[in-house]
């Protein structure tokens, strides 16, 4: 029998530690099943388990609210919380999402897919919480590598500074984001974990916790209990400068001390972090070994959905855009104008070929797209080309600094924009707004490619043709064959001959059957080609099919202009 049947805070409060160590292996092997065959994030998950159930065994996430940031880290919490039967389903169409969506289940406080909000959505919820006179308690889980986003820091200074209580932050600390984590935030990290006052904590903390067991908290009064905690407060830490009370470093692999720890803080009346130090990949070898290989994999199920998630299995080529962006942005290295700039996604992209022959000219911006978008309209502004490699759905992050910093004054910036379209990971991740917003920036000028040549002479003219903000736009997955008997013009395909009074316009990857008629397929697909419009015009029914939202979509453009002469 299972113990993840019937699972609730209750019984596992009332486990014996053995008990809860059985769990957390079961977790684990269910985890690691689930990811390797059907897809998913394994090894921040994996990391995660420990801290998890010690959370869920002080906690009860069915009234206190758990914070994910992100919650890609959240499969142990579903499982915790009566999704196990489900589990089978994760990022499958009508499934479990790969983030905590409040919709699928109510102990899921808020939806969390993109990273550094959770002290800023928790301190919200803490707020209300508060004027509603509730001992609630607000549990916002933060990653390290969410602390390389500004966000974090605006959530983190606003709620030291207020008399919010019951609102604690755990900072699990793996040293990584999706990558090793780099920058300042980085090395200020390792100094707290690898100083003789990181040894000098873990004392303090097994001290403490020898002679605050569950159970014998009720021998201490509150002002003892402080007092004890006082001793395993770092001095002059940035968090407790930000007016938190700060905990650890703790192992977040040791659950009786993450219970006890848990247990002693959750009356304190005033904002708390506790730092665990976690192993990313924790109990499948191959995921320690290599965390950023297995921080997301795609799993061996054969599903039905390709034409939605995946590439077209008559793909032309055998490497995916990723890989083939990633070819392409080192051959062009050689101009020394180019650089490249991620957001903590160097390997998702495909930048680690361009950061390895020219490391000079790679920026890793961290989970900060904002920023990222800025940076590159500084360099823009000296003459160099930057290429900012940036999922879809992230990318939306950074719209101000898009018009502000680099339309306002035509700067050329270039972005690869990967993962458009549907994904497995659900409403959080779907990169369907790009397309829309890019076109309502002055002077953006979009490519959509499907096939490898044209994906390569996009990007060659995203490069070294276009003057202001170009974009080029690509799904996961592998490119697919050009349309046999089409004829190529330059910024579309067009294949007709079929039915003079009916045609599709669309772009990006195939839609099999949903597609009929004349078909013209654009590459470039904003700015619109005059001549595309001109055929269009010819045509008695024109249908649009795009991978995009409706109201201020291609589709909707299109159309408008078309009508207009």
């Amino acid at each position: 029998m299972s113990l993840l049947d019937g699972i609730c805070h209750e019984k596992i409060a009332a486990m014996t530690h053995a008990q809860r160590e059985t769990l957390c292996a079961e977790l684990r092997r269910m985890i690691t099943s689930q990811c390797l065959s059907g897809g998913g994030h394994l090894s921040g998950n994996l990391g995660f388990v420990e801290c998890t159930a010690a959370l869920h065994s002080v906690f009860d996430s069915s009234r206190d609210r758990f914070v994910f940031d992100v919650g890609h880290q959240s499969y142990a919490h579903k499982l915790l919380t009566g999704r196990a039967g489900r589990f089978s389903t994760l990022r499958r169409p009508g499934g479990l999402s790969g983030f905590c969506l409040p919709a699928e289940s109510p102990h899921d406080a808020f939806v969390s897919g993109h990273s550094s909000i959770s002290v800023s959505a928790g301190l919200g919820i803490a707020a209300a919480l508060s004027l509603s006179h509730s001992d609630r308690k607000t549990v916002c889980i933060l990653g390290d590598g969410a602390l390389t986003g500004g966000q974090a820091y605006e959530g983190l200074n606003n709620a030291g500074k207020r008399e919010v209580p019951n609102l604690l932050v755990v900072l699990n600390d793996n040293e990584m984001s999706i990558g090793k984590n780099s920058g300042g935030v980085a090395r200020y990290l390792t100094k707290i974990r690898s100083g003789t006052d990181y040894i000098r904590a873990k004392k303090r903390v097994k001290e403490f916790l020898s002679v605050t067991k569950v159970g014998s908290m009720a021998e201490f009064a509150i002002s003892d209990v402080k007092r004890f905690l006082k001793h395993i407060v770092y001095q002059e830490t940035l968090f407790e400068n930000l007016g938190f009370l700060y905990f650890g470093p703790v192992d977040g692999h040791d659950l009786s001390a993450l219970i006890d720890i848990f247990t002693a803080v959750q009356d304190m009346r005033e904002p708390v972090l506790v730092h665990i130090i976690t192993k990313k990949g924790k109990g499948y070898r191959p995921a320690e070994e290599s965390a950023a290989k297995y921080h997301a994999v795609s799993g061996n199920v054969n599903d039905n959905h390709v034409s939605i998630f995946s590439a077209s299995p008559t793909a032309a080529s055998s490497q995916t855009f990723s890989q083939i962006f990633g070819r392409e942005i080192e051959k062009y290295g050689a101009d020394p104008r180019v650089c490249l700039i991620t957001a903590a996604m160097k390997h998702p992209t495909g930048c680690d070929a361009f950061a390895a022959k020219y490391p000079g000219r790679f920026f890793d911006a961290g989970i900060a797209e904002q920023h990222a978008v800025t940076f590159a309209a500084g360099l823009a502004s000296c003459g160099k080309i930057p290429v900012f490699a940036v999922y879809s759905t992230f990318l939306q992050r950074a719209y101000d600094q898009l018009i502000h910093d680099v339309s306002i004054s035509g700067l050329h910036v270039v972005l690869a924009v990967d993962r458009a379209g549907y994904v497995e990971d659900g409403v959080t991740h779907h990169g369907i707004y790009d397309a829309a917003f890019l076109k309502t920036v002055p002077g953006c000028v979009i490519f959509s490619p499907r096939t490898e040549t044209e994906f390569c002479e996009c990007m060659r003219r995203a490069l070294f043709e276009e003057k202001g903000l170009a974009a080029v736009r690509y799904p996961r997955g592998v490119p697919e064959p050009a349309e046999p008997g089409a004829e190529a013009r330059g910024d579309f395909v067009y294949s007709h001959g079929v039915d003079k009074n009916r045609l599709t316009v669309t772009y990006g990857r195939g839609f099999g059957g949903l597609i009929s008629g004349d078909v013209l397929r654009l590459i470039k697909i904003f700015p619109f080609p005059e001549e595309a419009l001109r055929i269009a015009r010819e045509y008695e029914t024109v249908e649009f099919v795009e991978e995009g939202i409706t109201e201020g979509g291609i589709a909707q453009s299109f159309y408008w202009q078309m009508r207009t002469k």
